[in-house]
C-alpha cells in the first residue's frame, strides 16, 4: 500500500470531507476521489462511509487511520533524526600537532578529509607538548597529536604509530663515524629544524632537554629541500623519521645515524577530551583519521 493512500485517508479522516482536503494536499477534488475509489477496489472494503456534509471512518478505516498516524509520525520523527545527525556533522575542528615530522603528514589527510566531508573545516597549527595538552583541556583545541600520552582521565588517547628518529648527516660529517649519536655529540652539532619553537621538536624534547643539552647553533628552515641541500653541502644536521623524507630524492652522500644506543623510538596518540569525543563530526574525523593512519 503507497504512502499517498496513508496520506489520504489521514487527510480526508480530519479534514471531514474530500472538498476541505483538496488544498491540503494540493490535488484536485476529481483526483483525490479517484484515488479513494482505487484503493477501496484494492482493498476490498469501504474506507469511508459518505454523507451530503460530512465523511466517517469505517471500522475498517479506523485501523488504517491509526496506522497511517503511527506510519507518518515514525516518517517524521525519522527525518528529523537525519536532520540532526546531518547538522552533527558540520562542524570547525582545530588541531594541533606538537610533533614537525608528523606535520607533514597531516595537511595531505585534510585535504582527503575535505573532499569527503566538506562541511568539516579544519584548523591546523604547531604546537609544544605541554601548550597542546592544555589547550585540549581548556577547550582552545579541539584534537591533537603528541608523542607523550598524557595522564588524565579527562582525556581520550588513541595510539596511532610507532616510528624512529634518525640523524641525517653528509658522509663527511664528523659524527659520521660513531656508531650513534650519544646527546654530548649534539653540543657540537648545527641542527636544522623546520620551525621555531625547538620544544616542538621531537629530537629535543625528548633526547636532548632531558639530557640538557643544546645544540651548538639552531636553525629552522621550514623548505625540506633547502635542508636537504645545506646537509648535502655538510652544513649541519636534521633529525627527522624515515617516513618523512620518502618523498624526496636523497643524495648517496647521505647517512642516517641511530640516535642513541638503543634509538630514539616514538609513539604518536591522537588526543581529545572525553566529552568531545562523540561528537558526530570530531567521531567521523576520528574514525577517518584511524582508517588512514592504522592501516598505514
Amino acid at each position: 500500500m503507497e504512502l499517498k493512500y496513508f496520506r489520504l485517508i489521514k487527510t480526508i479522516a480530519e479534514e471531514g470531507s474530500i472538498a476541505n482536503s483538496s488544498e491540503r494536499l494540493f490535488l484536485t477534488q476529481s483526483a483525490l476521489s479517484h484515488q479513494l475509489r482505487e484503493l477501496e477496489e484494492r482493498l476490498g472494503f469501504k474506507v469511508f462511509h459518505r454523507t451530503r456534509n460530512n465523511w466517517e471512518l469505517t471500522q475498517e478505516g479506523s485501523e488504517l487511520y491509526k496506522l497511517a498516524n503511527e506510519l507518518l509520525d515514525a516518517i517524521e520523527e525519522s527525518f528529523s533524526n537525519i536532520k540532526n545527525i546531518k547538522e552533527g556533522s558540520k562542524g570547525s575542528i582545530r588541531l594541533r600537532a606538537e610533533c614537525q615530522s608528523f606535520f607533514h603528514s597531516i595537511p595531505e589527510f585534510i585535504q582527503k578529509m575535505a573532499i569527503l566531508y566538506p562541511e568539516i573545516e579544519v584548523d591546523l597549527s604547531l604546537g609544544t607538548t605541554h601548550q597542546t595538552i592544555s589547550q585540549v583541556l581548556s577547550d582552545e583545541i579541539d584534537i591533537a597529536f603528541v608523542t607523550s600520552k598524557p595522564a588524565t582521565e579527562e582525556l581520550c588517547s588513541i595510539e596511532i604509530c610507532n616510528d624512529e628518529i634518525f640523524a641525517l648527516m653528509h658522509k663527511e660529517h664528523e659524527l659520521n663515524t660513531e656508531d650513534f649519536l650519544d646527546a654530548s655529540h649534539f653540543s657540537q652539532v648545527h641542527l636544522f629544524i623546520n620551525s621555531f619553537p625547538v620544544e616542538g621538536v621531537s629530537v629535543y624534547e625528548h633526547f636532548l632537554r632531558p639530557n640538557k643539552i643544546s645544540p651548538a647553533k639552531i636553525s629552522a628552515i621550514p623548505f625540506t629541500e633547502l635542508t636537504l641541500s645545506m646537509i648535502n653541502a655538510n652544513m649541519g644536521i636534521m633529525c627527522a623519521p624515515k617516513w618523512q623524507l620518502k618523498s624526496f630524492k636523497l643524495s648517496e652522500d647521505l647517512r642516517f645515524k641511530r640516535i642513541g644506543k638503543y634509538g630514539l623510538k616514538r609513539t604518536h596518540y591522537l588526543v581529545v577530551k572525553e566529552t568531545k569525543r562523540n561528537k558526530k563530526y570530531i567521531h567521523d574525523f576520528i574514525s577517518s583519521f584511524e582508517e588512514e593512519f592504522l592501516d598505514s
